[in-house]
């Protein structure tokens, strides 16, 4: 762990090509851990997509010292922290009355990875994808020396890390490379999704492990996590700070971390300034730092919106400038409506990026910068990844003053309605919202109209065959061969895709509709506080009562007020009938026998669990789909609970599990045969 060999490496080598012998001579002692599969294969993989088991969300962001505060204050001192719980049964203070610990560590710029293990040995690397579903990448990850194959402990756990490329390692790949990569980022990201292991492992990737899912393991702390992650064999990042306002609950972890900055909030400051200062000496590079509450009391008291822990934080560094003109600014309306300034300047470099387009938030921003059209404007990438402008440089004197919002909407002239920093069209027919709200609704992590692609979908609205969601049921297939390049190849595809949309579950389905407030977490919450159908939020609605969506955890009063709103909206009542009678699914409550579309609920009262690559079901959540259209349940892992396993190719340690278990396993013909006659209802059937 302290990276010191305690061998040389031609030793290493000798001993590793020794290994290798034995295991050509006997196969059968091959194992998953074994080094000899450090270096990858020359088959090729594809990348299927897993669902986590696991907490993979973004995180809020603070931009300034100030804004960090009073995250800090409000989250750890406030409260919601906790801090009236009083203390425990014996009389000593519980973590929620002891004063917090905050926990400091770098944020490093690569690639977010969820490693999953079982009984100490690495089952799967799964990228973290949306947050909800990631791709499978277990064998490309298998090739990184810091990634233990098998832990020092059989214990069953899942990890989350970063994989990057140091920036030396960048450097020299560049220098000896016939393509130069724009940063060690990209670099990395590619690497991880090389065809061939092979070529994985020759790109010296490493990661640093942050944070730890036991399955049975019980600990009170990050740092306790830390310490755990440390004993099993990963590879952490030495800096690290802990800091509290009583620091004399940190006496002792200087042990456990030699290389930890400890103090009060006070010492906090100094941390920043230093690691702000020394980001540009490290052989890594990082775009700000994690602040976490240390208590996992208290991150439980907390809990997470829809988007990011309430007990976590990220502080984004100041970025890289470029100075640029701008030529123009245009107003943008997006599916909720929601209007926004866009500025158009001149195509400059910044960080590896060329940016060309900013955007400028509301008309607060704009005054708060007196930007105009022609002023010289420094322009960074917040966080290394979003385009802001910072300041004017230098005012255009023609530019007539700050750029003032339209009072009509550009799309469809009506008037624009402020509420709070934001103007909205309040048009539910307004041209540009139906426009994206299309683009949503077919999106990969929406509906997944996988054929109906952004350049196909404009031409079917511009020559008014789609108007709005339900339309592209309708979809007049003999009148698209009138147009270029739709021949019966192309239409064939589409249509399918669009049938196989009427499978999609009812969460889905919601969550595709785009209803302000009523995203995939949202979804989830409703569903499973009992509202599983579009019927019982509508009763919800026509009530008028806010308190039963105010008792489910995780809604608060706006969220509830906007449901409700949107929920009683007779133009969505309508789309969601014209849906229907689309045979898209509003429930997720069947009959007994038959399902809301008349679909035989042939797998009523089964849990399946769904593992390796299929021909017909790609991704293979689509398999888990026709599950659940047939009454089945899904998890994502074999327990003793788990009557059937479809098993695809490579399935892995599931496979096995499985049969240790008993439990019926389904090939994917089998399946099929299952759906009915060798082909899924859907559509999912054989090409």
């Amino acid at each position: 762990m302290l990276g010191r060999p305690s061998i040389s490496d031609s030793e290493f080598d000798g001993m590793l090509e020794r290994l290798r012998q034995l295991e050509d001579e006997h196969p059968e002692l091959q194992s998953d851990d074994s080094p000899t599969q450090r270096v990858g294969s020359d088959l090729s993989h594809d990348f299927p997509e897993v669902e986590h088991r696991v907490p993979v969300l973004s995180l809020d962001k603070a931009y300034s010292y100030d804004e960090l505060i009073g995250w800090v204050n409000r989250t750890a001192g406030g409260s919601d922290a906790g801090a009236s719980t009083g203390p425990d049964a014996g009389g000593r203070p519980t973590a929620a009355t002891r004063a917090p610990i905050l926990v400091a560590e770098e944020k490093i710029d690569g690639v977010s990875i969820v490693l999953y293990y079982r009984d100490g040995a690495l089952e799967r690397a799964v990228t973290r994808g949306n947050g909800r579903v990631g791709n499978d990448v277990t064998a490309n990850v298998r090739t990184i020396a810091s990634v233990p194959l098998r832990l020092r402990d059989s214990t069953t756990v899942a990890v989350r890390g970063e994989i990057y490329l140091p920036i030396s390692e960048f450097r020299a790949l560049n220098e000896r490379g016939a393509t130069a990569y724009a940063n060690p980022r990209n670099l990395a990201a590619g690497s991880l999704r090389r065809a061939k292991s092979a070529e994985t492992a020759a790109v010296p990737l490493t990661m640093f492990a942050y944070e730890a899912y036991f399955d049975s393991e019980r600990h009170a702390s990050h740092r306790d996590i830390l310490h755990r992650m440390i004993q099993l064999g990963f590879r952490l990042n030495p800096t690290v700070g802990f800091f509290s306002a009583d620091p004399a609950q940190l006496d002792g972890e200087r042990e456990r971390f030699p290389g930890a900055v400890i103090g009060d909030l006070a010492k906090l400051r100094e941390f920043i300034t230093r690691e702000t200062e020394e980001r540009s000496v490290r052989d890594y590079e990082i775009d700000g730092l994690v602040l976490k509450l240390d208590s996992l009391e208290r991150r439980e008291m907390l809990g997470y919106t829809g988007h990011h822990p309430r007990w976590a934080i990220a502080y984004k560094f100041e970025s890289p400038e470029g100075v640029t003109t701008v030529r123009a600014i245009d107003v943008q309306v997006g599916r909720t409506g929601r209007v926004t300034p866009v500025a158009r300047v001149e195509p400059v470099f910044i960080g590896g990026t060329t940016v060309s387009n900013v955007t400028l938030h509301n008309q607060a921003y704009v005054d708060a910068l007196e930007l105009g059209i022609g002023d010289i404007v420094a322009v960074s990438r917040r966080g290394d990844v979003i385009p802001a402008v910072e300041r004017v440089v230098e005012k255009n004197p023609e530019s007539g003053g700050a750029f003032h919002m339209p009072e009509r909407c550009p799309s469809c002239d009506s008037v624009l309605e402020q509420h709070g920093a934001h103007h909205f069209c309040v048009n539910y027919e307004c041209p540009a919202r139906m426009r994206g709200q299309l683009y949503f609704f077919v999106g990969r992590s929406q509906m997944d109209i996988d054929s109906l692609g952004t350049e196909t979908l404009s031409l079917l609205i511009d020559e008014g065959m789609v108007r709005d969601v339900a339309d592209i049921y309708d979809i007049d297939f003999d009148r698209l061969r009138e147009y270029e390049g739709f021949g019966d190849r192309k239409i064939a595809a589409l249509r399918q895709s669009i049938e196989e949309s009427r499978s999609r579950p009812y969460r889905t389905v919601l969550a595709s509709l785009g209803i302000p407030e009523i995203g995939p977490k949202v979804v989830e919450l409703l569903a499973d506080a009992g509202y599983h159908s579009i019927d019982d939020l509508f009763a919800v609605a026509d009530a008028g009562d806010p308190e039963p969506l105010l008792a489910i955890d995780g809604i608060g009063e706006r969220t509830a007020e906007v449901i409700i709103t949107e929920l009683s909206r007779p133009s969505l009542r309508d789309l969601v009938a014209r849906l229907r009678a689309h045979r898209l699914n509003f429930s997720e409550d069947g009959d007994a026998s038959r399902g809301d579309d008349g679909v035989p609920q042939l797998f009523a009262g089964q849990v399946w669990c769904v593992t390796g690559s299929f021909e017909h079901f790609k991704p293979r959540s689509r398999a888990a789909e026709q599950i659940k259209r047939r009454g089945g349940r899904v998890a994502g892992d074999v327990s003793g609970r788990t009557t059937h396993l479809l098993a695809g190719e490579n399935a892995g340690s599931k496979l096995a599990r499985a049969g240790e278990l008993g439990v019926e396993i389904v090939d994917e013909a089998s399946f099929l045969q299952m759906l009915g006659g060798g082909k899924a209802e859907s559509g999912h059937g054989p090409d």
